[in-house]
């Protein structure tokens, strides 16, 4: 079967909707895929401030911000297929949202009502793709790792480096996946003190030195004593980690050089961790890493020059792939929903069992 579909990404480093037109195909149970088309449409100013703010709200403006949030995004996906002329093309839409609250083993919330995507589109749309495995019992995260298993089947490692970095890897029939630490979402509120968006190429960290009380500090966090299946809330950079980094009185290249470093450091533990749980040596594999953070070159290089002693090399893929390999995974699930097979599994989020995650609303009669 061939599906040429919409994935939608909205993360926490608040940058923009991703938007990926995407081409699936699947024979005999193997799946393939093509990137047709895609880019990252931002945010105006008053829209990253009100998704920013949407955890401060009340009851009421929240949910009205997720009606109005829902038709903003119906109509950045039509600005998307009139500009690329993709009417009549595009067989269903699949939206993450952007996450609001997420309390992992209790509730998550993903901004974005998918009927009122549905109701400006006028297409079938999947949302609310975590709240199936909540309602089990499961962390409702990581979802991406079904994507890797059905799509990236070549590699065993992945290392997603968002908002919040997190980490999979996939050895025959076990998965192994969750959030290591903050990430993008605290390096660029760092960067924000020199007036930039985001530390391009890493030249400010590179430009610093590591302040190692603040790392030990940083690495000694209780998240970091926790065994996995675990998930991170985007709360953890903006309340905790952010804070306690400003409290050091230290340049803000000194300050970026600690996070990268730190998050180096993490990234190198999570992947003994998993040699250990797994009880399997990884030298000799790869890990494949997309995300912004995978343009970072001084974090990326950080993160060699730790897992070299464990003998796993670092690949950083095409940019297309780097930058919307989320949204990507996104079609996927929303594809498996219309399916009606899995898109979350049980070993990786901690759930009872694996289970079909997703709202379906359908557009038009």
């Amino acid at each position: 079967m061939l599906y040429r579909v919409i994935g939608l990404m909205s993360g926490s480093s608040l940058d923009g909707l991703d938007i990926a037109y995407v081409e699936l195909e699947e024979k005999a149970g193997k799946w393939t895929h093509q990137i047709l088309d895609a880019t990252c449409i931002p945010y105006e100013d008053v829209w990253a401030q009100r998704l920013r703010d949407a955890v401060q709200l009340n009851a009421f403006d929240h949910a009205s911000l997720h009606a109005a949030y829902g038709h903003l995004v119906g109509k950045m996906v039509n600005g998307f297929i009139a500009d690329r002329q993709l009417e009549y093309k595009v067989a269903l839409v699949a939206s993450h949202g952007h996450t609001s609250f997420h309390v992992p083993g209790k509730f998550s919330v993903q901004l974005g009502d998918g009927a009122a995507i549905a109701a400006e589109t006028g297409l079938p749309v999947v949302s609310e793709l975590r709240a199936m495995d909540l309602a089990l019992g499961g962390q409702g995260a990581p979802i991406v790792p079904m994507g890797e298993k059905l799509l990236f089947s070549a590699q065993l490692f992945f290392l997603n480096i968002g908002g919040i970095a997190n980490i999979s890897y996939n050895v025959g029939s076990h998965y192994s996946a969750f959030d290591v630490c903050a990430a993008n979402r605290v390096l660029n509120m760092l960067s924000k003190e020199r007036g930039l968006p985001y530390d391009e190429n890493g030249n400010l960290a590179a430009a610093g030195r590591i302040h190692e009380g603040l790392l030990e500090q940083l690495n000694a966090l209780d998240y970091f004593k926790q065994e996995y299946p675990k998930s991170l809330d985007n709360s953890f950079g903006t309340d905790l980690v952010f804070p306690l980094i400003q409290s050091y009185g230290i340049s803000v290249e000194d300050r970026l050089t600690t996070t990268c470093e730190h998050i180096a450091m993490q990234v190198a533990r999570s992947v003994a961790e998993i040699e250990k749980k797994n009880g399997q040596p990884i030298g000799g594999q790869q890990m494949l890493v997309t995300g912004g953070g995978a343009l970072n070159d001084y974090l990326v290089s950080r993160i060699r020059l730790h897992l070299n002693p464990m003998e796993l090399a670092v690949e950083i893929p095409d940019a297309v792939t780097v930058n919307y390999k989320e949204a990507l995974i996104m079609a996927l699930l929303g594809v498996l929903r219309w399916r009606e097979e899995d898109t979350v599994m049980a070993e990786v989020t901690g759930a009872s069992r694996s289970s079909i995650g997703g709202a379906l609303w359908m557009g038009s009669h």
